[in-house]
């Protein structure tokens, strides 16, 4: 089985890939999802515990995290050693499910691969990239982003040109769905063929 780690900065189009994997039958799980699920079951009394007031009726309030841990180094390290353990587990069991289950390859999902030195826990690194304007464009539309958010976050991923190097694979998404799909697909047929359409 093919472990393959999705990941791209902020804007890249990293969702949209996951997508068009998971359409070819192949099993997607993203870090996203798995924090959600946390913040909602185990995680939640971990995070209360570190930062009070920041967990109502049993559900992490992101927003409320985020204040509490915004521009303060110490706090966000803080709770990175609570969260990403338990994604780790969560991912472990994932790919020993999917293995079991016969699939020929998985995705995983992680925005900050190489920042979390994920890239040594995966087979393949495929990274999604577009134009420094389209990525932008692309973010300033999302509700409640700024100039000095965008700007934050980026300032915490290594840089897309870093992460092209770095990549086995890059899927362009400057252009349309279709032409990104049509990248994506031809990677999967590459690597493993059809075995996954039937999945």
């Amino acid at each position: 089985m093919i472990v393959f780690g999705l990941t791209g900065s902020i804007g890249m189009g990293k969702s949209t890939a996951g997508e068009m994997f998971a359409e070819r039958g192949i099993p997607v799980i993203s870090a996203d999802e798995i924090v959600h699920a946390l913040y909602a079951g185990r995680a939640a009394p971990l995070i209360e515990a570190a930062f009070p007031g920041t967990v109502t009726d049993g559900v992490v309030d992101r927003t409320r995290l985020s204040e509490a841990v915004l521009g303060n180094e110490e706090a966000f390290r803080r709770l990175e050693s609570i969260v990403h353990p338990l994604v780790a587990e969560e991912r472990k069991r994932f790919v020993a499910g999917q293995r079991e289950a016969g699939k020929p390859a998985v995705v995983l999902d992680i925005p900050l691969l190489f920042e979390g030195g994920g890239e040594k826990t995966v087979d393949k690194v495929v990274v999604v990239s577009c134009t420094p304007e389209l990525q932008k464009e692309r973010v300033m539309r999302r509700p409640g982003m700024t100039e000095e958010k965008f700007e934050a976050i980026l300032a915490r991923q290594v840089p897309d040109s870093e992460k092209r190097a770095r990549a086995d694979f890059v899927i362009d998404t400057s252009g349309t769905f279709d032409e990104t799909r049509r990248q994506i697909d031809a990677l999967i047929d590459g690597l493993i063929g059809g075995e996954t359409n039937d999945a």
